[in-house]
């Protein structure tokens, strides 16, 4: 059996990664998204093991010291992490999976699994961006203006990433992202690892 592919997929809050990758495992065979652990406490909407794995600081701290993470960072207070037995056991079935991290996250993972790949998903213009962050409608001018700067800073690191996929229309940025999954299973070491007795036949 093939190993799958480890994707990691960054965005600026507002640019719509979180949309884009719900409906992209909903509708591409074979993928899932890494489940991360995070100390915050879960909102109302939340179920652990589902949408995260909810942990006190005392075992996120002590996860990081048996060095059980691919990446940590702390955001807003809070701790989350990517657990490296999780992920390396659903690659090793065959499956892609796709975390969704930071330019940092992703330049910590991407320097243990160099063969994993990389995607950015940028808005299609600073207003959009800033007319995003202020649709949720639940947050004060300050609030949003932290956001907007730190999606900036998020934004910088663009370059760092193997894929960028714009997020302007949906339908046509799901599909990008799709076509980007596509293309890598018909890569040739993956290929000659599905399709060996094919190849072998025709060539016999």
């Amino acid at each position: 059996m093939s190993i799958g592919t480890l994707y990691i997929v960054a965005a600026p809050s507002g640019a719509g990664k979180t949309s884009l990758v719900k409906r992209l495992v909903e509708t591409t065979p074979g993928v899932a998204v890494s489940i991360s652990h995070t100390t915050r406490p879960p909102r109302p909407s939340e179920r652990n093991g589902e949408h995260y794995h909810f942990v006190p600081m005392a075992t996120f701290e002590a996860m990081i010291a048996s060095d059980a993470f691919l990446e940590h960072a702390q955001v807003f207070g809070n701790r989350y992490g990517t657990s490296r037995t999780a992920v390396l056991a659903q690659l090793e079935t065959g499956q892609d999976v796709i975390l969704e991290i930071d330019w940092q996250g992703a330049r910590q993972v991407k320097a243990l699994l160099p063969d994993s790949l990389t995607i950015f998903i940028l808005p299609p213009s600073r207003a959009a961006l800033r007319q995003r962050l202020s649709g949720r409608g639940q947050d004060s001018a300050e609030i949003i203006e932290r956001r907007m700067a730190a999606a900036l800073d998020e934004l910088s690191h663009y370059a760092e990433f193997d894929y960028l996929v714009m997020n302007d229309d949906f339908a046509t940025a799901l599909d990008q992202l799709r076509a980007i999954l596509i293309a890598q299973r018909q890569r040739r070491a993956a290929q000659l690892e599905r399709q060996q007795e094919l190849l072998q036949a025709l060539l016999s």
